[in-house]
Parts: structure tokens; C-alpha cells; sequence
């Protein structure tokens, strides 16, 4: 479980493009700051359920102009940061559920770091349908992860147990949507929000 006083934390959910930018610029902001961000599994569709809060896509959908801007700004952040690899994944939403359960479980299996870089890549670089079981597991055996023990590991109730418990610690500390930040036991949001640590 996640707790500020360890360190700086970066709450996450593979469903956001903003959180995969926020995860390649991460590397640059802890190089010049010095910090070291823990990366938190959270389920953002109950970070959304919990708060009140929407997708852009659904909370501004009425306001053309607000959506073109939104888009304009990514386009402007990935020219800024030569995020040239990303691709909008044609399948998004993608239903993460069992995604974030997986990360739980790499977590739990000591590889953690390994598993959200290649969800982050098959999300967002080269992008697949992630919430198909099938893609999932032969995603996870190309990326050289212990596919069968963590999709067994994603049903167990332990794992279930600890994701909503990632997610409500967030929650509890602030958290409205993905991504997000804890430094020093202050909120931040937004891949923007790293920019200015």
C-alpha cells in the first residue's frame, strides 16, 4: 500500500495517455530533481466513480472548442518533449481493470518497473487491445513477464483487495483523476504539474 512519507508517488492507471506521457517525462524529472517516484497502480474509473469527476472526452463533450484545445495542448506536450513514439490507441477505452490488477501483481512478483513499461508501450506506442484476454496474455509472454502467474494472480481476492486500496488511499489523499502526484504530502495533477517540482 502506498503511503507519502515513503518517498514521492506517482498514481497511475494505463487508461490515461496523460499518464503515459507524465511516465516518459518521469525519468527527467527525477534526474534533475533528485526525487525517486514510487509508481501506484489505482483503478481511475473508481477515482472517477468516487469524486464526481469525468473523462474530458465525456465532461466536456458539449464544449467543441474545450475538446480541439485539449487536443492541441497534447499535441504542443508531445512536440515539447519529442514523444514521438505515441500513438492514440484505436481500441481506447480500454477497460484496465485487469491491467491495474496485473500491476498489483508484478508488484507482488518483483517486476513491477518491467510490466508498466510494456503496458505503457502496447497502450500507447504500439497500441493493442490490452483488455482482450488473449492480446493480454501474449502481450505479456512477448514482454518476457510471468503471464500464466500473474493472470492467476490478478483473480485472487488479495490482489482485488489491494487495488482498491491503492485507488481509496488516493482518493483519501485528493486524487480526482490520473495523472497524479504526492510530494512532501502535497497533490499534484497533471503532466503538466511535473514541470513545475
Amino acid at each position: 500500500m502506498s503511503d507519502s512519507t515513503n518517498g514521492p508517488v506517482f498514481y497511475f492507471d494505463f487508461a490515461s495517455p496523460n499518464a503515459y506521457f507524465a511516465h516518459r517525462i518521469l525519468p527527467g524529472v527525477e534526474a534533475r530533481t533528485g526525487l525517486k517516484f514510487r509508481h501506484v497502480p489505482v483503478l481511475l474509473g473508481g477515482i472517477f466513480k468516487s469524486t464526481g469527476n469525468q473523462a474530458p472526452m465525456i465532461a466536456f463533450a458539449g464544449v467543441p472548442a474545450k475538446l480541439a484545445y485539449e487536443y492541441k495542448e497534447i499535441e504542443r506536450f508531445i512536440a515539447r518533449h519529442d514523444l514521438q513514439h505515441f500513438n492514440f490507441n484505436p481500441h481506447f477505452p480500454v477497460n484496465t481493470l485487469a491491467l491495474m490488477r496485473g500491476a498489483v501483481a508484478a508488484e507482488a512478483e518483483g517486476v513491477l518497473e518491467a510490466y508498466v513499461e510494456a503496458m505503457f508501450h502496447f497502450m500507447w506506442e504500439k497500441p493493442r487491445k490490452l483488455d482482450d484476454a488473449d492480446v493480454l496474455r501474449a502481450t505479456l509472454t512477448e514482454a518476457g513477464l510471468p503471464a500464466e502467474r500473474l493472470l492467476a494472480a490478478i483473480q485472487t481476492p488479495e490482489v482485488k483487495a489491494q487495488l482498491m486500496a491503492n485507488t481509496q488511499l488516493a482518493v483519501d489523499q485528493g486524487v480526482f483523476g490520473i495523472p497524479s502526484f504526492i510530494v512532501g504530502g502535497e497533490l499534484y495533477f497533471g503532466k503538466d504539474r511535473l514541470e513545475t517540482l
